[in-house]
């Protein structure tokens, strides 16, 4: 791709307005417009065109606002309206093959949708657009349009329960890219709306960095990070004289273990190896260690790496073969966990 290229990125909401989903419609505007919003202030930060597309379904699919300049998107007020049952399938089958049409020319295009839902399918076999009219042939038509998407594709659902999340994976939806939300309460919706802004933040910041497209959109953690991905972020690492690293024998605070092992204790001097997942804060420093090489990467682009954006995040350690991440402690007396190593940088 030459350097002079920009970034457009196709964002869609495909919204579940069944009749269920009455008691939050209102909600549902509310959060809506605050995502758009903040993919307007998102898109003059990071000068990343950003284009959003909406879809409503409930006894069938209606696009509502086609790739419109989010700079110019009006409130989803009058255009959300509830009713009927949920054309699930249908919804994420029409949306993706409609925005398969848009026109990619010139520029880095990446495509990235969020449907969210309350409930289960229920009645895609009687919407008119669908491609069969037999529900089990239509689970295998989602499931053949997700694993055929190109690699600027980025699919993801928020689904009510852990049925919904088992239906999604039956549909082909990558695991990563399923969150689940709480679909009784205003509370709920409002978590679901950080949920995707969370997202949202991690595949912009991701699109600066080169990557196109994510099958782990909700996962926030180690799996992202690769040779391919810290040589993006632009990741060079600290000198060998900067740090060391000490083996954690038992379980014990950090401040006596740094201690005990010799050396002195300043606040922020120590980073803890992640083992369980754990909320991370915005002013948290983050190091990624290279397992075959005890090479150490950090700075703010270590962050960026792992998708973290600049508010509090809950993070999973994952499995990586390769890299161990580690999270700088500002207490002194945080318990750290035998079998792992503490990072201290002099």
């Amino acid at each position: 791709m030459s350097g002079s290229q920009n970034y457009i990125n196709h964002v869609a909401l495909v919204l579940d307005a069944s009749s269920s989903m009455s008691h939050l419609s209102r909600k549902v505007v509310e959060v809506a417009d605050q995502q758009i919003a903040y993919l307007a202030r998102r898109s003059r930060e990071l000068d990343q065109e950003t284009r959003v597309t909406v879809y409503v379904f409930a006894d069938k699919v209606e696009c509502v606002i086609y790739d419109k300049d989010v700079l110019r998107m009006p409130s989803l007020k009058q255009l959300y309206r509830v009713g009927g049952m949920t054309a699930l399938l249908a919804a994420a089958l029409k949306s993706q093959r409609e925005l398969a049409q848009t026109a990619q020319l010139y520029g880095d295009h990446s495509f990235l949708t969020f449907v969210l839902t309350d409930g289960q399918e229920n009645v895609s076999h009687r919407c008119p657009d669908v491609p069969a009219r037999d529900p089990r042939a239509l689970v295998e038509a989602v499931a053949t349009m997700i694993e055929t998407q190109q690699d600027n594709w980025t699919l993801a659902v928020l689904v009510p329960d852990q049925m919904g999340k088992r239906e999604a994976m039956r549909c082909g939806f990558p695991k990563d890219n399923i969150a689940i939300w709480d679909a009784t309460s205003t509370q709920g919706l409002e978590e679901a709306g950080q949920v995707i802004q969370e997202a949202t933040e991690k595949f912009m910041v991701g699109r600066a960095q080169g990557i196109r497209g994510s099958r782990a959109v909700f996962s926030v953690g180690a799996e992202a990070v690769n040779k391919d991905t810290i040589e993006a972020a632009g990741l060079t690492p600290v000198q060998e004289s900067e740090y060391q690293l000490i083996q954690v024998t038992r379980a014990v605070a950090i401040r006596d273990w740094v201690v005990e092992c010799g050396h002195t204790y300043r606040t922020g001097c120590a980073f803890y190896q992640l083992s369980k997942s754990e909320k991370i804060q915005a002013r948290k420093q983050i190091a990624v260690l290279e397992k075959k090489t005890d090479r150490v990467y950090t700075g703010p682009e270590a962050r960026a790496l792992l998708g973290l954006p600049d508010v509090e995040v809950r993070v999973k350690p994952d499995h990586n073969d390769d890299f161990t991440i580690f999270v700088q402690s500002t207490s002194v007396n945080r318990k750290l966990v035998p079998h792992t190593r503490l990072l201290l940088m002099n």
